[in-house]
């Protein structure tokens, strides 16, 4: 599992993030969010301007994003919130990368129902390419995390890439997938079994067969 402790705080960590503020749209986007919650209860913003932050963090640095502790603390300030009780938040959540990630970010279920329909080769897939848990690759590119269930065992098995599912892969169909994000190209997410949508049986329906096609209300047969 992913390494949930922050970066060391160093000097160089300050130099490069102690200056940290939002830029002038995502200023917008963050007071947004904090508009939705009554006055006194501006901390209840604390985690999609997380996100926000870490977006930034991943623009400026042409990743996914991470959280250094000094853009944490501000975050903290910006909603007048001791930065121990964000840090917990950013610790305990893993849509937060706590440590420098790549481009992408390779995130491979390796829960049961994954692990029984192929998981492992997924991830020794992913290091013939160069990843290691928890490390930027050489080129800068990847960064693989084996995380607990992400709720698409129907699909298994599945890896997320930044705000992406790719589901029903095989190493041949994941590495058309990293092939095409190394290019700059964008890969179809979801269900990558030819022929599948979403996760109906993958190969033919047994029942509800009407589905398949439009949204057939079916109380009338009922």
């Amino acid at each position: 599992m992913a390494d949930r402790t922050p970066a060391p705080d160093t000097p160089e960590l300050r130099e490069r993030w102690g200056s940290f503020t939002w830029t002038k749209e995502n200023k917008k986007t963050a007071d947004w969010h904090i508009a939705k919650y009554p006055e006194g209860r501006q901390k209840s913003a604390v985690m999609p301007l997380l996100d926000l932050a870490q977006r930034q963090v991943g623009a400026e640095t042409d990743t996914q994003g991470w959280l250094p502790l000094p853009v944490i603390e501000y975050v903290a300030a910006y909603i007048d919130v001791p930065v121990i009780r964000v840090l917990e938040v950013a610790t305990f959540y893993f849509m937060y990368n706590m440590k420098p990630v790549g481009k992408y970010h390779v995130q491979v279920c390796g829960t049961t129902p994954c692990m029984l329909r192929g998981s492992d080769d997924i991830i020794s897939a992913c290091k013939k390419r160069g990843m290691a848990k928890g490390e930027v690759s050489e080129d800068g590119l990847w960064t693989l995390t084996e995380v607990e269930c992400m709720g698409n065992c129907a699909t298994a098995p599945m890896v997320q890439i930044n705000d992406d599912n790719y589901e029903d892969l095989t190493v041949e169909r994941l590495d058309a997938v990293l092939d095409a994000l190394a290019k700059g190209e964008q890969p179809k997410p979801g269900t990558q079994e030819p022929g599948r949508h979403t996760s109906e049986p993958a190969n033919a329906l047994s029942n509800l067969k009407e589905m398949a096609d439009t949204n057939h209300d079916y109380r009338s047969d009922w």
